[in-house]
């Protein structure tokens, strides 16, 4: 008897959950219709007053159903950020901005040129891709750039620093009349190489999305621009963009690598210096996942992540900012200084550091 009511009980949870993915798609047609509407009418794709409303109303109604409102306020944002992708996509297809017009990416075998690749054929573009590694299914495919004519509307340069430097120079001897953009994520050691397209009079834009190559959603993340002269160019390379719900920034070479030393560099050498200690600790990440905090599980899966990403990439961004060592000392500066404190016993000088931080941190929580 038994076992056939827990038959009966697991048949009926799946026909419930078959009805809430029938109810989720028929959210995500509304939400598309609501979407296209707002399209034909100019206006922003996302509304944060009205998903502040749904999340309230969600939790409301969960709370009177007895259910937590911390999972219905979860089920909400993931309903609304699958919408949000959609009609983010649906957004940038819909202005055809490529249409009739020819792109190349260098180095569009790799991940942040695949990402671009995709990005631009939404647009309409009909994107050729120029690398040794290979190329992808249903685009045109050059292991050399220079066996292009080059006569595209828009290059992008998406190759490993050293690389984006020497195509620069090389591209500058060209001259090709498209908008010329690179997407290195320093600026300092590919200066020569852009002055030098810049002087040979390319429209050259360097610019650097600040979001890795499996990010759907653009809402909330940025892109730097850095303008070498030539406001028409970069007003070009901002109409990549229009369509999406991503933040823009503009700035010059130098600033962009003082900021960036400590919103990459710093960032991740905290994280590198987090699993390396635990590697040299000889403690084993099954044994401490078994008392884990809230705090280290947080940690550690960013520094999971950290850990899959490009040692190149990683290191070039460490090593070859003009500005890394200033986050660098700032960082070695603030161990030695929590060291002394802890060491002295001084609980009062480790609350002033707490203390220091909730003011400094309570500037991004306002904003």
């Amino acid at each position: 008897m038994e076992d056939k009511d827990l038959g009966l009980l697991r048949r009926r949870l799946n026909e419930l959950d078959r009805q809430l993915l029938h109810l989720a798609a028929e959210r995500h047609r509304l939400t598309d219709e609501i979407g296209t509407i707002k399209r034909a009418a100019g206006q922003p794709t996302r509304d944060y007053e009205r998903e502040r409303e749904v999340i309230e109303l969600a939790r409301a109604e969960a709370s009177s159903l007895g259910l937590p409102t911390d999972l219905a306020e979860s089920l909400m944002r993931r309903l609304i950020r699958a919408s949000l992708v959609h009609q983010e996509q649906a957004s940038v297809s819909a202005t055809e901005h490529g249409r009739g017009r020819r792109a190349l990416v260098i180095g569009g075998a790799g991940k942040m040129g695949r990402w671009f690749v995709d990005f631009l054929a939404s647009q309409g573009f009909d994107v050729e891709i120029a690398d040794p590694a290979g190329g992808l299914t249903g685009h045109k495919h050059v292991v050399n750039w220079r066996d292009t004519d080059l006569a595209h509307d828009l290059i992008v340069i998406a190759t490993p620093l050293a690389t984006t430097s020497k195509i620069l120079h090389q591209l500058a001897g060209h001259k090709p009349a498209g908008l010329l953009v690179d997407i290195a994520s320093l600026k300092t050691p590919i200066r020569s190489g852009l002055e030098a397209a810049a002087s040979a009079g390319c429209r050259v834009v360097s610019l650097h999305p600040m979001f890795g190559p499996d990010t759907e959603l653009l809402s909330g993340r940025h892109v730097v621009f850095i303008d070498l002269g030539a406001p028409d160019a970069v007003a070009e390379a901002r109409a990549l963009f229009e369509p999406t719900m991503l933040e823009t920034a503009q700035m010059d070479l130098d600033e962009h690598d003082r900021l960036i030393a400590y919103v990459l560099g710093l960032s991740h050498a905290l994280n590198i210096a987090f699993f390396n200690a635990l590697v040299e600790s000889g403690q084993s990440v099954p044994q401490l996942a078994e008392i884990s905090s809230t705090t280290f599980d947080a940690q550690l899966d960013v520094a999971s992540r950290v850990s899959q990403e490009s040692p190149e990439v990683y290191y070039e961004i460490q090593a070859l900012n003009e500005h890394g060592h200033d986050a660098l000392d700032a960082l070695e500066a603030s161990l030695r200084r929590l060291r002394q404190v802890i060491d002295g016993r001084d609980q009062t000088a480790f609350a002033n550091i707490m203390q220091r931080g909730r003011d400094y941190l309570r500037a991004k929580r306002a904003g």
